[in-house]
């Protein structure tokens, strides 16, 4: 990792406000060669200031998979913080796939008992993504998939099928 990109990360959990935010900006400009900076960038999603979380959130949108030494930290936000965080972490860990197959007990609580739906449906789609190591998380899925809401059936099915493959 970078020296600049080290100085970022920590500037982006700086108790000034004016720091924070240019280093969540200078972070989304860097696009997927930030990918170091994302847990750090979740964390920023859920800032106590709005172009704060708007410019972590800019920059995960562009974030490839992190590393899968990076899915244990990730882990913890699912069921912690506000919306944003649990929503971003759900979502890197589904990009990791694979490598994020530690993270299958608390991705399938997520589908079943998070608060909110979004996150629950994130979780369904990141054990989509998962496969085939996702397998615990069938009893999960399966009753996700008779939900009411279609979108979350419509992921946990899709999981379903990736792990049943």
């Amino acid at each position: 990792m970078s020296r600049e990109l080290q100085t970022l990360i920590v500037s982006l959990a700086s108790t000034d406000v004016a720091t924070r935010r240019e280093a969540a900006e200078l972070l989304a400009r860097v696009g997927p060669d930030a990918v170091a900076a994302a847990v750090s960038l979740v964390r920023a999603s859920g800032d106590e200031d709005e172009q704060v979380r708007n410019w972590a959130v800019a920059a995960l949108e562009e974030l490839p998979a992190p590393e899968a030494s990076e899915a244990t930290a990730l882990e913890v936000f699912v069921n912690g913080g506000s919306l944003d965080v649990a929503f971003w972490a759900t979502t890197l860990l589904g990009r990791m796939e694979a490598g994020a197959a530690s993270t299958v007990p608390v991705l399938a609580a997520a589908v079943s008992d998070h608060p909110e739906l979004v996150v629950r449906q994130r979780a369904a789609w990141a054990l989509g993504k998962i496969g085939k190591s996702a397998a615990a998380a069938v009893p999960q899925l399966e009753a996700a998939a008779a939900s009411e809401d279609t979108r979350l059936a419509r992921f946990a099915a899709t999981a379903l099928k990736a792990i049943r493959c």
